[in-house]
């Protein structure tokens, strides 16, 4: 890195350490003597509790103590969790049914918390669970995902939790009638569960009167908050700690029950308290992701221009709102739902709805991959109706270069793009001339072959601002404490490498600091791709205020003027003097002169607007139609991501995107029966994506640097889910189309495509007239 510049593919400094068992996560973690806890959920999916009855658990020998709602209740605890509630399109407020931290009179959906055993060991703890005694009446189950049935909520007796809108729907309305060709279908968008390597867990404990909780998460900042209001605890006295963390994706971003329980439990009972889910507790207890239904309408004219766009959502939200989840399909989901396409007239309506299942969050890209997935579907969709290449009918209705920024109809502004250039170089990258030869190879053998393109655009989300802390070292290092929290994605190294690039010291003698509340004031973690931005906008703030800091500092001990002293981002340098130290030089310097003011360095910095990664993905695939057997058999992504640190680290986020969007869309798929069982429960029978079903990802960077930040960055966290849903289901859909399936939806398991294939042949044949 030293050697060849900035912007260097580096590998990841921690990877030493995680790869041998070094890791830091927190069960290994946990405090010697901590005590054990194991959450007593709900078996049923709907019911009234008519009795709890715990005494013979809490009698048990080695346990400490058994939790229920009542006793957070008496100990004055604020037992209702926090969520954000979506604006209503009529501007009334939406209702805002409790969600309690253990279950309060009645139980919504199976997997809900009722009581948490505190005992020595989880085997005891476990033991203990098999005494509670728990009585109740069954209540009907909704699981349907429309308005109406019986309530979830009391609060909501339709189970419409909101009805968000958001476009002119009167010029939509008029575009769509008055359109030469209107394309209409509905598109699902399945329930996955989200199956982090490191399951969910945390420990609590009190120390000198303060309590820390460190937990399996994506920021601590929330988190401190969240147990502040609910335990009526000072700040001050909490720390939020976040280990290594084994994947996040979104559903770790939030506050959970078990850590509300796991500290109280600490604080009630003087000792450390320690939790960690196992796997089917996971798939019963973690917030699901996606699960919507939508009616999508696209109007057109002669010459094949868009003219209106109209969805109508139905968005699962299971028996209780998350802590982001009205927002995840209504507002997040509208920053991009127009796609990259000039539209005149748009709307989005968007009902959530309770259902008698788990939650349902943020997961991976949260809102911009279903709204991604929907246009270009129905794009893909108009291009076979309207009988025109699909890519040229992208690039007619492309937003074109001389119009950026451009105002979007959901008030984004899209600074910069060169959508065509990126698509240009993707059709390259992907031979697309020679997919015809491809295809006949494919027919030779008995197989259907399909391409399919997804041109997707992100909005990068979460909060614009960001704090950062550069501390130099008393042995010659420096360490930087950021306010994201690395949940896989190689923080380590990247921030350590931007510091080093804009300061000359070297990226082996920097450390870098995350996930501690009492490091850092403040800091906004990790969601919405938002870390790479931030984090190195406000990194800038800092170093900017080092150069001028050690510049003054510098002039004063050569008795030259503050103007005479330069920094090349490696050396200081004084004019007319041959003294050219480095900045750790520099920092030592200080130190010996007793400047302790000058080695350590805080800065707050707000991106002045979001950034808008976009890129072309390519997607082949092959099935067998004897068996249904989808095999993805080429795949390339072309992004355009501006500038990047480390363009290896890129391409890795890249490919673990693009492998839980072909997760999605082949193989996962959450059931549950009419009662509100998971029938999905164990990875015996939720089909996780596996090495064989994963091609060699071609990938390429196409970059047109964002102006919205200092270095031209567009994050790119997400950007490999939200392409490859679509760009899979088109190529499905292309290969199929032939055989006179019109209708393609994922996952395109075996099963699912071969009953398509059949059902297809089975027309065919009441068709025929011979």
């Amino acid at each position: 890195m030293d050697k060849f510049g900035k912007s260097q593919s580096v590998a990841r400094v921690e990877d030493t350490r995680l790869l041998t068992g070094q890791g830091r996560f927190v069960d290994d973690i946990a405090p010697d003597g901590a005590l054990h806890a194991y959450v007593f959920r709900s078996s049923v999916a709907h019911a009234e509790i008519t009795s709890l009855d715990v005494s013979g658990a809490t009698a048990l020998d080695g346990v400490h103590a058994v939790i229920t709602a009542d006793d957070l209740t008496a100990a004055g605890l604020d037992t209702a969790m926090a969520y954000t509630s979506a604006p209503m399109r009529d501007g009334s407020k939406a209702p805002r049914p409790k969600r309690p931290i253990l279950a309060e009179g009645r139980v919504r959906f199976v997997g809900e918390a009722i009581a948490v055993v505190i005992a020595d060991t989880i085997d005891i703890a476990k033991d203990a669970a098999e005494l509670i005694e728990f009585d109740y009446d069954d209540l009907r189950v909704h699981m349907d995902l429309t308005p109406g049935g019986n309530p979830v909520h009391a609060e909501c007796p339709d189970n419409r939790a909101f009805d968000y809108g958001l476009g002119d729907e009167e010029a939509t309305t008029a575009a769509l009638t008055n359109a030469a060709r209107v394309v209409r279908l509905e598109v699902g968008d399945n329930r996955i569960i989200v199956n982090s390597m490191e399951p969910r867990g945390c420990f609590a404990e009190w120390q000198d009167g303060r309590m820390h909780l460190s937990f399996g998460g994506q920021g601590v900042w929330g988190m401190k908050d969240e147990l502040a209001r609910v335990m009526h605890l000072d700040k001050d006295t909490i720390r939020v700690t976040n280990p290594d963390v084994g994947g996040g994706f979104g559903m770790k971003g939030m506050a959970y029950p078990e850590y509300f329980v796991a500290a109280f439990a600490a604080k009630k009972l003087g000792r450390p308290v320690r939790w960690m889910s196992d796997r089917t507790e996971a798939m019963l207890s973690d917030n699901a992701g996606r699960d919507l239904v939508t009616m999508v309408e696209m109007g057109f004219d002669n010459a094949n221009r868009i003219t209106g766009y109209r969805l109508h959502t139905f968005s699962n939200l299971g028996a209780y709102n998350s802590q982001f989840a009205q927002m995840i399909q209504s507002f997040l989901f509208s920053r991009v739902f127009t796609g990259v396409y000039n539209i005149p007239a748009a709307y989005m309506r968007c009902e959530g709805i309770y259902t008698n299942s788990t939650q349902v969050d943020a997961y991976r890209g949260a809102g911009r991959p279903e709204a991604i997935y929907l246009i270009e579907r129905v794009m893909d969709r108009a291009a076979r109706e309207l009988d025109v290449d699909p890519q040229a009918l992208r690039r007619l209705n492309f937003i074109k270069p001389d119009q950026f920024p451009y105002d979007t109809i959901p008030n984004e502004t899209y600074d910069v793009g060169d959508f065509e250039r990126v698509l240009n170089r993707a059709e390259q990258e992907a031979d697309i001339a020679g997919f015809a030869a491809r295809r006949v190879s494919s027919e030779n053998k008995g197989k259907l072959r399909g391409l399919g393109l997804c041109y997707y655009i992100e909005s990068i989300l979460g909060a614009p601002d960001e704090d950062v802390k550069v501390a130099f070292t008393d042995d010659g290092g420096a360490i930087i404490y950021v306010g994201t929290q690395s949940n896989g994605q190689g923080h380590e190294t990247v921030f350590a490498q931007f510091l080093a690039d804009q300061t000359g010291i070297p990226a082996d003698l920097i450390e870098v600091v995350q996930g501690d509340s009492d490091q850092i004031a403040r800091g906004g973690g990790t969601g919405g791709s938002r870390s790479v931005t931030v984090q190195t906008n406000v990194t800038l703030e800092a170093v900017s205020a080092m150069v001028t800091g050690f510049s003054g500092f510098l002039a004063e001990q050569a008795g030259a003027d503050p103007e005479d002293v330069s920094f090349d981002d490696e050396r200081f340098r004084i004019s007319g003097s041959n003294v050219s130290p480095t900045m750790l030089e520099v920092a030592q310097m200080a130190r010996e002169a007793g400047r302790q003011d000058l080695l350590t360095w805080q800065a707050t910095a707000k991106l002045p607007g979001r950034s808008f990664p976009n890129g072309a993905h390519f997607c082949e695939v092959e099935i067998d139609p004897e068996t249904g057997e989808t095999s993805v058999e080429k795949y390339t992504v072309v992004d355009d991501f501006g500038n990047l640190i480390n363009p290896m680290l890129a391409e890795g986020q890249v490919h673990g995107g693009v492998a839980q969007g072909l997760g999605q869309a082949l193989s996962e798929h959450v059931v549950y029966d009419e009662d509100g069982q998971l029938l999905t429960a164990t990875f015996m029978d939720y089909a996780m994506p596996r090495a064989d079903n994963l091609p060699m990802i071609r990938f390429a960077t196409e970059a047109v640097p964002s102006t919205t930040n200092p270095m031209g960055m567009k994050g790119c966290g997400e950007a490999g889910t939200v392409g490859a849903m679509a760009a899979v289901a088109n190529a499905v859909q292309d290969a199929l189309w032939a055989r006179g399936i019109k209708q393609a939806d994922m996952p395109f398991t075996p099963h699912r495509v071969w009953e398509m294939l059949r059902d297809a042949d089975n027309r065919a044949d009441g068709n025929r007239t011979d």
